[in-house]
C-alpha cells in the first residue's frame, strides 16, 4: 500500500460515522438507504449465508459481481445481463450499487439463485469482507465507478476486475490528474477498460487504464419496453394537443422551464408574444419527469404554487387526465413517456449538470432537443445532432421554443422522429462486444453458448 492509499484508507475509515449519519438522514426521503446498512460495511446478515451454495457459472462455481452504482447504471446493466444470461446459462449474479434508486431497479434484474447487495464502503476491512464472502469469479464495473481499496482487494486475490462501458469526461480526468498518486493505480490495476468511445480511451490511457477496446454504449442495445411504448402511443392519441416532455429534468430546471412558461403565457395573453412562443403557450401539452423520485412532490408543489394544474402519472387509469402539466411521478416508465410525447426535451442539459442519456429517448422514436450542457454524453449528443435525432439551442427558453415548432410542422416531426430511430439502429453491437469479452476472461477454453 503507498501512501497515497493509506492515507485515503485512514480518511474512509475515520469517515464511517460520518456515512452511516448522512445514511440516517437520506433513508427520511428514501427509506431505501436505510435498508441493511451493514452491508455498506461488509456485515452481511445470516440468511444470506444460506444463499451461498454456488453454481457452475465458473470451473470454481463463483458468481458474476456486476456493480452498478445507480439508476442509469443500472439500466445499462440490464441490457448487459440480458446477452451474458443468454451466452452463460447458470449464471449466478451478485449485484451492487451505491443509490437506492440503483438497487430498486436493480430488483428487477434478479433470477433465483442471485444476490443483491450494497457496494462496500471503500475501507479495507469492508472490501475485504465482501470479497471473502462472495468471492467473485470476475467484477465488472459499469461505465465510472473505480475505488482503489476495492481494486487493490481484487488484485490481491487474483479477481479479474473489469470497466465496462467506460466513459470519462474532462473534468473525470482533471480530477484524477490531482490525486495522480491514488487514481494511477487505481485504474491502472483494473484487468481491462472498455470504453465507449475514442475520445473516452484516449482520457483513460492518460490517467494509466489498461483500454482493451471501444465497443460503443451499451445504451444503444436497449430495446423499448413494447408494452410500454404502445400505451403512451395511445393515451397521446387521446390529446388534442402535441405533447412535448421535459425529460429526467434535474433540480433547478423546472424553475427554468416555469419562469419561461410564465412569461410566455403572459405574452400571449396580451397577444404580445411570437407565433412559436403563442404555440407553445397555448396549443402545447406539457409533460414533466423528474430525473429523481424524492423530487416528485418537490416539482408537484413548484408547479401547484405557480398556479398551475397538475395531473401525476400515479393517479392514472385510463390515460391523463386535463391539466396544465403532466407529471411523470413513477420510475421505470420512460418508454411509456416516450412514447407519449412528440418531442423531448433534456434534462441535465440546460442546467450544467452535464446531461442524460438520449439514447432511450431515440430507440423509441422520440426527437430530443438539447441544452448546452451536454458533457457527460458528448459523443452520443454530437453524433444524434449530426444524425437529425436531435437538435441543440443555448438555453431553456429557446429549446421550449424550438420544441413549440417542431410538434407543430408533422412533417418535420415525423422526419425527425425517422431520424431518431436509424440513429439507435446504426450504433448497436456494444452488448455483444462487451459479453465475448467478459467470458474471454471467465472461461477461456469455453465457447459462448449459441
Amino acid at each position: 500500500m503507498n501512501a497515497a492509499r493509506a492515507l485515503y484508507s485512514l480518511v474512509t475509515w475515520c469517515g464511517q460515522p460520518l456515512l452511516r449519519r448522512k445514511l440516517r438522514r437520506r433513508a427520511v426521503a428514501e427509506p431505501g438507504y436505510g435498508h441493511a446498512m451493514g452491508e455498506r460495511f461488509g456485515r452481511y446478515p445470516a440468511p444470506i449465508d444460506s444463499l451461498m451454495p454456488h453454481s457452475s457459472t465458473d470451473p470454481l462455481g463463483r458468481f458474476v459481481w456486476v456493480h452498478a452504482v445507480s439508476l442509469g447504471e443500472t439500466r445499462a446493466a440490464a441490457i448487459l445481463l440480458a446477452e451474458l444470461r443468454e451466452q452463460l446459462p447458470g449464471m449466478r449474479l451478485l449485484l451492487t450499487h451505491g443509490t437506492a434508486t440503483g438497487r430498486a431497479e436493480g430488483e428487477k434484474l434478479l433470477q433465483a439463485g442471485d444476490l443483491q447487495v450494497w457496494q462496500p464502503w471503500d475501507t479495507p476491512g469492508a472490501v475485504s469482507r465482501f470479497l471473502r464472502k462472495f468471492r467473485p469469479a470476475i467484477g465488472i464495473l459499469m461505465e465510472t465507478e473505480v475505488w482503489p481499496n476495492l481494486v487493490a482487494g481484487c488484485q490481491q486475490r487474483g479477481i479479474p476486475l473489469v470497466l465496462a462501458n467506460a466513459r470519462f469526461n474532462e473534468n473525470s480526468l482533471r480530477k484524477a490528474q490531482r490525486v495522480a498518486a491514488l487514481a494511477r493505480p487505481a485504474y491502472g490495476g483494473l484487468t481491462a477498460v472498455w470504453a465507449q468511445t475514442e475520445e473516452d480511451a484516449t482520457r483513460l490511457r492518460a490517467i494509466g487504464a489498461p483500454v482493451r477496446g471501444v465497443f460503443g454504449n451499451l445504451k444503444f442495445d436497449v430495446v423499448p419496453d413494447a408494452a410500454q411504448q404502445a400505451r403512451g402511443q395511445a393515451w397521446r392519441r387521446l390529446s388534442p394537443k402535441p405533447v412535448v416532455m421535459l425529460a429526467s429534468s434535474r433540480e433547478g430546471e423546472e424553475s427554468l422551464w416555469l419562469e419561461n412558461f410564465k412569461r410566455n403565457k403572459a405574452l400571449a395573453l396580451m397577444d404580445k408574444a411570437p407565433i412559436a412562443i403563442n404555440s407553445e403557450a397555448s396549443s402545447v401539452q406539457w409533460l414533466i419527469v423528474p430525473r429523481h423520485p424524492q423530487r416528485f412532490d418537490e416539482v408537484h408543489q413548484l408547479l401547484q404554487h405557480a398556479g398551475l394544474t397538475v395531473s401525476r402519472r400515479s393517479t392514472w387509469a385510463a390515460g391523463p387526465d386535463s391539466a396544465d402539466v403532466w407529471l411523470g411521478d413513477s420510475l421505470g416508465e420512460m418508454a411509456l413517456y416516450y412514447g407519449l410525447a412528440d418531442v423531448a426535451l433534456l434534462g441535465g442539459s440546460f442546467a450544467p449538470l452535464g446531461g442524460q442519456n438520449l439514447i432511450e429517448a431515440a430507440a423509441c422514436g422520440c426527437p430530443v432537443v438539447l441544452g448546452p450542457h451536454t458533457f457527460n454524453f458528448a459523443e452520443a449528443a454530437e453524433l444524434a445532432c449530426a444524425a437529425g435525432a436531435a437538435q441543440r439551442v443555448p438555453d431553456m427558453g429557446a429549446g421550449m421554443s424550438r420544441a413549440a415548432q417542431l410538434v407543430h410542422d408533422a412533417d418535420k416531426q415525423h422526419a425527425a422522429s425517422e431520424r431518431a430511430t436509424r440513429f439507435a439502429n446504426a450504433h448497436r453491437g456494444a452488448a455483444k462486444a462487451t459479453v465475448a469479452a467478459i467470458l474471454a476472461m471467465v472461461h477461456p477454453a469455453v465457447p459462448a453458448a449459441r
